[in-house]
């Protein structure tokens, strides 16, 4: 079991945290949400498929409801943004940002009514990943595009980090009301963000910039890609892990992720490692650590009490 456990961690760290580079060649030659729809909905449509195959009942109304909202939050809001961003900023720096989803989550938590009060390892945490994105983007200095850095895809990112921060949250508020089957709830969740981003792709005019004769290899590839290890096989790791192995150990895709993403970025897309991408790195993921040792101290204390 411990190196099944293990096996599933090296997928979600690999592949999740390669994801980055496959989006930014897939969105090469191809329209960004139209490139995230075809995803998510051949994704979806395949475990959905499964489950039925394996005889899960098909889920209920109210099932639907909350996984369409979690959709929209996440795969709409959070990926469809972040799809839409790498047009304009590397790979490195777009999981970077996304790898502040935890901050985003913890300060919302402390904000909203009958939301968990922060410790001061969180708070310490929180505010130096948020100088850690500071430093990234330096927005109080001239402008430096060759490092990657564009003020409406740095815009679009931390967008993307609060929506998908936001689905987290309901998503766990409403766990009860979601399909028992985690790859059910993944699948109806896939397909709801999935034809959603149609939409938005449709009413943005991607379809009459679709052309297929410029379609590139390398972007039918990083789609292929995406679909295959970034959503069916990661996705099928983490909710198998979710259920087998400890949270704490599961939560470190959060800080080893953006890490894989920054060296596949710099070893095959040749994406600049500065000195301030360093020092960001260094902050935003050593905050995102204080966060769940915060987490993973008040589930001892629990224990022994």
């Amino acid at each position: 079991m411990k190196i099944r456990i293990w096996l599933g961690m090296l997928a979600v760290y690999i592949f999740w945290g390669s994801t980055y580079l496959a989006i930014r060649y897939a969105v090469g030659s191809l329209p960004p949400f139209l490139m995230a729809a075809a995803r998510h909905c051949s994704a979806g449509l395949i475990l959905f498929l499964f489950m039925r195959i394996k005889g899960i009942p098909l889920p209920k109304w109210s099932e639907w409801r909350v996984t369409i909202v979690v959709g929209l939050f996440l795969l709409l809001g959070g990926n469809g943004l972040l799809v839409w961003a790498e047009q304009r900023v590397i790979s490195s720096v777009a999981a970077l940002v996304i790898g502040s989803v935890p901050l985003w989550i913890v300060l919302l938590e402390s904000l909203r009514p009958g939301g968990s009060r922060p410790g001061w390892l969180v708070v310490i945490g929180v505010t130096i990943g948020f100088m850690g994105i500071l430093t990234l983007f330096n927005p109080f200095g001239a402008a430096e595009t060759h490092q990657g850095i564009d003020l409406l895809g740095a815009i679009a990112l931390l967008l993307a980090a609060l929506f998908w921060a936001i689905g987290s949250i309901y998503g766990r508020e409403h766990y009860d009301q979601m399909p028992r089957e985690p790859l059910q709830a993944t699948s109806m969740e896939m397909l709801s963000g999935g034809v959603s981003l149609l939409l938005v792709g449709s009413l943005t005019g991607e379809w009459g910039r679709l052309d297929l004769g410029n379609v590139t290899a390398s972007s039918v590839l990083g789609l292929a890609y995406l679909i295959v290890f970034g959503s069916l096989i990661a996705f099928s790791a983490y909710a198998w892990l979710l259920g087998v192995a400890p949270t704490p150990l599961v939560s470190t895709y959060a800080y080893v992720n953006p890490v894989v993403a920054i060296l596949l970025g710099s070893l095959i897309a040749h994406e600049p490692i500065t000195p301030r991408i360093i020092l960001a790195t260094s902050v935003i993921v050593g905050s995102v650590i204080l966060i769940n040792a915060e987490q993973v101290i008040k589930r001892r204390r629990g224990r022994k009490t």
